[in-house]
């Protein structure tokens, strides 16, 4: 059964909430899930509250929705699909680009709600808000373009056709650190190929994901079509329905590389069509002949961008011994301008992680690196007087095989710098890892860029830029011990 809630916001506990005094459009703040066209509890009446990383503000209480919430909303979803499979390519254009619309005349207020519950400084939102949109725009003008083929067949009299049917149900499992690109990228072609949709919002960071939710609403999304549910306790069973119930045909995740095995041993089970996003431990290479500033900022924007936490950012920096000094220099002049503090202040530069787990984490890597000969050239430690998810940007010399950095995601700030003397060795250095998601290196050399480019065991490449995930690419790789 779905119990719906009226569609604004409701009551008196959130018309209260501080958060709300920053929003142009407090209705865009939800507390419910979005199942069927409606706003719903969970079942149970169970909720899990939503704190701001930078203040531990108590933001707003989510739905705790279970293994009986999360199969009312497939069910709901595989209804949908039933007629929405059948919408024109150009209905479902034209849906997906007032969505678009509705995110860009609602941009500052879903940054706000980005730093707010993510942390990211508010200019760094407003970036991923126009790129998560992005997504939307893009496939709105793909999905009149799903064609099929017409292939020669060996029987000269006859022509083989093959056409291209949008697959069914899509469970899709959102991360916390793009509360709103990550919800889109996935969203967005499944809507485009006349599929439904049932997303599993980030328990950290849900808001941003239900207030895209409202906005599908308001855009004429069919009921049904779109489905956002939200749990944090109740994660790994919410995970487990999406992965084995039959109605789902289509699994995307974006995760960790553990809990990526979990689902995909669960979906097994159903033969389930998969795309996982998992760990990375992304190798940045600076050749001797790369230039300089551009590999700095690529650097900047690779290694830092939401103070670390990203699945695609640098974690191992590899420089050209000829230039590893001068190199290393040009950075730390960059970081020490830079500013940690509260997304929402002026000049802030890098917010805090997400949770003191995250911290954790970060404090441990550094720590151990110390231990094992490394220096420590600028940062290294918490920010207590910011509050306790704050950890200062970090570069770290003298990095060296057998350091946690090396075969461990650091996912937050930190900058390590390994030196190398061949290209034969940054390659070697680069590929010893479990995981491969991205990769980036820097040259002037056009046949290097071409001979590094396929070297490397990653998914993804970036030749002299510091991003290269871009919603015009068709898919993304993910190798795990060498195997694509």
């Amino acid at each position: 059964m779905i119990m719906a809630v009226p569609n604004s916001t409701t009551s008196s506990k959130v018309r209260c909430r501080p958060c709300l005094l920053q929003l142009d459009d407090p209705s865009l703040l939800k507390e419910a899930c979005y199942v069927n066209g409606q706003w719903v509890p969970a079942a149970s009446g169970k909720t899990f509250s939503v704190e701001n990383p930078a203040t531990q503000e108590d933001l707003a209480q989510c739905p705790e929705f279970d293994a009986r919430d999360t199969e009312a909303a497939i069910e709901a979803a595989a209804v949908a699909f039933a007629s929405y499979r059948k919408t024109p390519a150009r209905q479902r254009a034209r849906l997906l680009r007032r969505w678009y619309d509705l995110m860009i005349e609602n941009a500052d207020d879903l940054a706000r709600l980005i730093t707010l519950e993510n942390g990211k400084p508010l200019a760094e939102a407003k970036g991923e808000v126009v790129y998560a949109a992005n997504f939307f725009e893009w496939f709105s003008e793909e999905a009149p373009r799903i064609y099929g083929e017409t292939i020669e067949a060996s029987n000269p009299s006859c022509r083989i056709v093959t056409l291209k049917h949008p697959v069914g149900v899509c469970g899709l499992i959102a991360p916390w650190n793009f509360p709103a690109a990550m919800i889109t990228r996935k969203v967005g072609p499944a809507l485009a190929a006349g599929c439904s949709v049932v997303v599993k919002a980030p328990a950290e960071a849900p808001l941003t994901a239900l207030a895209i939710a409202e906005l599908a609403h308001r855009a004429g999304i069919p009921a049904g079509v779109v489905n956002i549910i939200t749990a944090l306790n109740n994660t790994a069973e919410v995970g487990k329905v999406l992965t084995i119930h039959p109605d789902v045909k289509k699994v995307s995740f974006t995760g960790s590389t553990g809990v990526g095995r979990i689902l995909m041993n669960q979906s097994s089970s159903t033969i389930k069509k998969l795309s996982f996003e998992l760990g990375g431990n992304a190798p940045f290479i600076v050749f001797e002949d790369a230039d300089l500033d551009v590999a700095v900022r690529g650097l900047m924007a690779c290694k830092f961008r939401n103070s670390g936490q990203t699945c695609v950012c640098a974690n191992r920096i590899l420089v050209h011994r000829s230039i590893y000094d001068k190199f290393v220099k040009m950075v730390v002049d960059v970081v020490q301008s830079f500013k940690v503090g509260n997304g929402f202040v002026d000049g802030t530069t890098h917010g805090p992680l997400i949770h003191g787990r995250a911290v954790a984490k970060v404090e441990e890597h550094v720590q151990d690196a110390v231990e094992k000969g490394a220096r420590v050239l600028h940062g290294g430690e918490r920010l207590p007087h910011l509050g306790p998810n704050f950890f200062g940007l970090t570069i770290l010399t003298d990095m060296k095989p057998g350091m946690k950095i090396c075969s461990e995601e650091t996912f937050g700030p930190v900058a390590a710098f390994f030196a190398f003397d061949t290209e034969e060795e940054a390659i070697k250095i680069s590929n010893d890892t479990e995981v491969g998601l991205g990769g980036y290196f820097f040259s002037k050399d056009v046949s290097r860029c071409w001979r590094v480019a396929e070297a490397l065991d990653v998914g993804m490449v970036g030749v002299n830029v510091g991003k290269s995930s871009k919603p015009q690419a068709k898919g993304e790789r993910q190798i795990i011990n060498r195997v694509g």
